[in-house]
């Protein structure tokens, strides 16, 4: 798990059409993840500590905590 969650974190392992999951804003505290497929990547540096944020096919942002595929 750790691996997935150090993968999250760099850009270059996030691609668009990915399924992943990711913890949104309002989620932070809970730690509730949501899962889905990448539609735009929004981190523009190369890695970020908290994960690469994305914006999912339905629309919900947040941060890429496990990358599923």
């Amino acid at each position: 798990m750790e691996n997935n969650q150090s993968d999250g974190r760099s850009r270059a392992n996030i691609h668009i059409g990915m399924k992943v999951e990711i913890v949104q804003k309002h989620h932070q505290r809970s730690g509730e993840l949501t899962d889905g497929v990448i539609k735009r990547i929004l981190t523009k540096s190369g890695n970020h500590p908290h994960g690469i944020k994305v914006m999912l096919e339905t629309g919900e942002v947040g941060r890429v905590q496990n990358i599923l595929d």
